[in-house]
């Protein structure tokens, strides 16, 4: 979600109140789901595991930004503070992570890591992950990217210009290039998650042959090719992907979270290197004009903080990709994958219309594309990052898991064209999940939404078409047998074997 620093802790704060009182038109379950992911990890041994990881990278961000004085990220809480630390369980021991640097073409230096398996086929998709705006840092996607690295892609994370240890500013003429990504009402906002995610797959792309130069910038048209070049020579900046030889640059995708999703759905269909998108809340249609963020987030719906008290708190990414730059819009010809939760940040929406968080994936089945909208029961928009650093956010238990579970199958299915990826597609394990129903306060065991519906519209690998436009009630051809264990998690993945 795109907010000022300000009005991002305004929102959760005024979340954190509803929850503590309540609404009059909120679910009980519901409001118990969004607690789970913060009364789970909330433990002291938990804490002291975030407080342990927070101290090792605090001091290996100090480490690289002594090691580069060319390095100028925001200061924010990834640079000043023991913060912004993802799941502190991960581990890279059983992948290869290469930390990365580039020059984006407004000369800001973007930071980022590489991902694979240290075993697997010769070559491999490519999945380039977009993050969110503000609290939307890199390491809070490595679950996600630990998981597909293991399933056999390489992956590419990094942290739009703004974010992380990524640079505030560009160089000159185009300081301001970029600079205020995410803000509402400041222009060039969406700049970092549009460039920055085709600047991203031009790094993830590049060769010893090939090597990665950005492209000049969007406001000047200046030429900071020089700057990587310079900074590659010096061995700060990645003259080119250090995993490209695992790389099949046939088949790509790409992923994003927030402002990352929305960027994500608009490139994907534009640059034709891409061949499928998952976007975590949520997918949108590209459109020309874009709608500024303003008007796409924040004067289309009311949300219920307290009984009678309401404010414009967004509860659903609009249909609409709202700050793309201009140009003629992409026509949806890619397979586009969207999943969603039941709020944005706590705040009850006022009746809402079961079908108002499918209406971009409508979109996408009205153009032939294959498509789904996922929408998770009690879900938040935190369910699709984990910020161990910030143990209040609402989120459930499982959301995670399942993000892990179809992002994986949506990529097996259009990137490595595995046809078991169908049966996990159209699996019932998460209308019955063992592990949610344990933390529900009713040991109701779906994932899915009870206040809109999830749906799915597919050509499955015999080139049947299946269409579910209820997945928590369940449709005919939905598979009981998946391949996959009962028991899985993102975690089992990507720390197993």
């Amino acid at each position: 979600m795109g907010e000022n620093r300000g009005l991002c802790f305004v929102l959760v704060f005024l979340g954190v109140v509803a929850l503590c009182a309540g609404s009059a038109s909120a679910d009980p379950v519901n409001e118990a789901r969004m607690l789970e992911r913060s009364v789970h990890y909330g433990t002291p041994q938990f804490q002291e595991q975030v407080l342990r990881a927070g101290l090792t990278a605090a001091a290996e961000r100090a480490r690289v930004l002594r090691a580069d004085p060319g390095r100028h990220p925001d200061p924010d809480a990834c640079t000043v503070a023991v913060a912004c630390v993802g799941d502190p369980r991960l581990s890279d021991g059983n992948q290869i992570s290469a930390p990365v640097a580039f020059t984006a073409r407004s000369g800001a230096t973007l930071s980022g890591h590489v991902w694979a398996s240290r075993s697997g086929p010769s070559k491999r998709p490519l999945v380039v992950i977009v993050n969110g705006s503000i609290v939307g840092f890199e390491q809070s996607y490595w679950p996600q990217a630990q998981v597909l690295a293991k399933s056999g892609y390489v992956v590419l994370t990094f942290d739009a210009q703004g974010e992380g240890l990524s640079d505030q500013f560009g160089e000159r003429p185009d300081q301001s290039e970029g600079a205020g990504g995410g803000t509402p009402g400041l222009p060039d906002n969406g700049s970092p998650f549009y460039d920055g995610a085709e600047d991203a797959l031009d790094f993830a792309l590049s060769t010893p042959s090939d090597p990665y130069s950005p492209v000049p910038s969007r406001s000047s048209h200046t030429s900071h090719a020089e700057k990587q070049r310079t900074r590659a020579a010096a061995g700060f900046d990645a003259a080119y992907n250090p995993l490209w030889a695992l790389v099949n640059p046939a088949e790509v995708g790409l992923a994003g979270h927030s402002y990352g999703a929305v960027a994500a759905s608009y490139v994907a269909q534009d640059d034709p290197r891409v061949r499928a998108v998952v976007a975590w809340d949520s997918l949108c249609v590209p459109v020309q004009p874009a709608p500024d963020e303003v008007t796409g987030l924040f004067l289309q719906d009311q949300a219920e903080i307290l009984p009678g008290v309401s404010l414009p708190l967004a509860p659903r990414i609009p249909r609409d990709c709202f700050g793309a730059p201009g140009g003629q819009a992409p026509r949806l010809t890619k397979p586009a994958l969207g999943i969603s939760a039941d709020y944005v940040l706590p705040g009850f929406p006022r009746d809402p219309d079961p079908e108002g968080k499918s209406t971009a994936s409508q979109a996408y089945s009205a153009a032939g594309v294959d498509t789904g909208q996922l929408i998770i029961q009690g879900g938040t928009h935190a369910d699709f990052a984990f910020d161990a650093s910030v143990p209040v956010l609402p989120a459930t238990l499982r959301g995670l898991d399942l993000v892990a579970w179809y992002t994986t199958a949506w990529f097996d299915k259009y990137l490595t064209h595995d046809p078991s990826a169908d049966d996990r597609l159209r699996t019932r394990r998460w209308q019955a999940d063992q592990a949610t129903a344990a933390a529900d306060p009713v040991h109701d065991g779906n994932a899915f939404s009870n206040l809109y519906r999830s749906r799915m519209d597919i050509h499955l690998a015999d080139g049947a078409r299946w269409t579910c436009e209820g997945l928590r009630a369940g449709c005919s051809g939905m598979s009981a047998e998946d391949g996959r264990p009962a028991d899985y998690s993102y975690l089992a993945v990507a720390t197993g074997p």
